[in-house]
């Protein structure tokens, strides 16, 4: 999730904020990595001036051995998702349109994804890429805007990943969106204007504030959320499926100033919104096939998946069924997918002149996107939009426990997201708010969601 403001750049991976982390340039002349710097996990936030692009991916052996993390390809995810039986049935997200909504976007976002489409033998997609507003010219200097392109970046890669014939629709809009409002009503009109225009049937939105910053909150008044709230409705009314990342904070997210967490548990909108699927953050553990070589954890390390109580709405109706574990107030996340650091994704970019190249890439910001390929799978699949799906999602949970065809894999492994001093929740049996119902096995799930809804 993305939040983007001018501050410094060393800061902990912050709430709602992609992580990247910086890897040796390979030598133009041997071909072999050049001395491997001391890895750290930096936050997407204000530019990439401290990381050097790696000329190629490394396989999983290799960054660990070097960096002592692992990094996945999309054909990793594809194997661990268990997405190939889909693709083999000609399941690719054909005929379906993916919506990103991203402040200022990137220069070279269509060159970026041909390069990496080309590197792991991907269908070239074009990207539609559509300005709402006074979109500023583009300035590689300016720390909002980079930040912006990196999370342009990972979201349309991610998408493509798992829906390789799926559209893809750019918004970009001209207003950074920060914490409380700022930013957030010039992305709900840009929502509202894909929606009624018919542009997509999905959208993903790597992008959120604390739902404590907006105006009121503290006086109890919760308007200044439920004024945004306009195109969230105008999807459930035309069947558009709306995701949010759940956030990298745990169960604690970041202050009205960006610099710092809430020592108590909070939540952020608008992933904590009814109408939007929140998606959470677990950890893979692969091999270079791709296949698992342990259970999921929970995303822990350079941040974590945001979970939780929303402050601002009761439990809805699709969560009756977990309501002992989120008790009278809407729960987060409802799924999750792959946002580690350790255990991130490759990613190719080449916005910033100083620094082109492939990043290690985490965060929720990369779950999001990866599962809005899902929904588009689906979408073909039932020949159309699956819309909201939270009522299929929490029926398939109630039947997971003894269908294994509903494609629900649960991650129960004990690992929690507690973060920043504030003690989050475990994954455990069933429904938790640290990976909701856990995540998928695409060749069922996708079926299975589309037969639901």
């Amino acid at each position: 999730m993305r939040r983007v403001r001018p501050r410094p750049r060393a800061v902990a991976a912050a709430a709602g904020v992609t992580a990247l982390v910086a890897a040796a340039a390979l030598s133009p002349l041997s071909g072999s990595a050049a001395a491997a710097p001391q890895v750290k996990a930096v936050p997407a936030i204000t530019g990439h001036t401290l990381i050097k692009g790696v000329g190629s991916p490394l396989t999983t052996e290799q960054c660990q051995a070097k960096w002592k993390l692992a990094c996945y390809t999309p054909l990793q995810y594809r194997q661990a998702y268990n997405l190939n039986p889909l693709y083999k049935k000609g399941v690719t997200g054909k005929g379906r349109t993916i919506v990103i909504v991203d402040s200022f976007g990137s220069p070279t976002v269509q060159h970026d994804l041909d390069v990496y489409s080309k590197q792991f033998g991907l269908p070239h997609t074009k990207v539609e890429v559509k300005k709402w507003g006074n979109v500023p010219p583009w300035d590689p200097k300016n720390a909002d805007m980079t930040g912006w392109a990196g999370e342009t970046t990972l979201d349309v890669e991610m998408a493509h990943a798992i829906a390789p014939d799926a559209k893809i629709v750019l918004i970009e809009t001209a207003v950074a969106e920060t914490e409380g409002v700022t930013g957030l009503p010039e992305m709900m009109d840009a929502e509202k204007w894909a929606i009624d225009h018919n542009i997509g049937d999905v959208i993903t939105q790597s992008f959120g504030a604390t739902e404590n910053t907006f105006p009121g909150f503290d006086k109890g008044d919760f308007s200044s959320i439920n004024n945004l709230r306009y195109a969230f409705k105008d999807a459930a009314k035309h069947k558009v499926t709306v995701l949010a990342s759940s956030g990298d904070g745990g169960a604690t997210d970041n202050t009205a100033d960006g610099k710092g967490y809430y020592k108590y548990r909070v939540n952020s909108w608008p992933s904590s919104d009814p109408l939007v699927t929140s998606v959470g953050g677990t950890q893979l553990h692969l091999n270079d096939k791709g296949d698992r070589i342990k259970p999921e954890s929970v995303y822990n390390d350079h941040g974590a998946g945001g979970g939780g109580q929303s402050h601002v709405f009761t439990r809805p109706a699709f969560q009756d069924s977990v309501k002992n574990v989120v008790g009278a107030r809407r729960g987060t996340p409802d799924i999750s997918m792959a946002a580690a650091v350790d255990g991130g994704a490759w990613v190719y970019s080449s916005y910033d002149p100083t620094s082109v190249g492939w990043d290690v890439s985490g965060g929720t910001s990369e779950a999001s996107p990866l599962f809005s390929g899902i929904i588009a799978l689906a979408d073909q699949v039932a020949g159309h939009r699956v819309g909201d799906i939270h009522k299929a999602l929490y029926k398939l949970n109630s039947l997971s426990a003894h269908n294994p065809f509903t494609g629900i894999v649960d991650v129960k492994d004990g690992t929690n997201n507690s973060y920043a001093g504030v003690t989050g929740y475990t994954a455990v049996k069933g429904y938790d708010m640290a990976t909701g119902v856990g995540t998928v096995d695409a060749a069922r799930f996708v079926p299975a969601l589309a037969r639901l809804s």
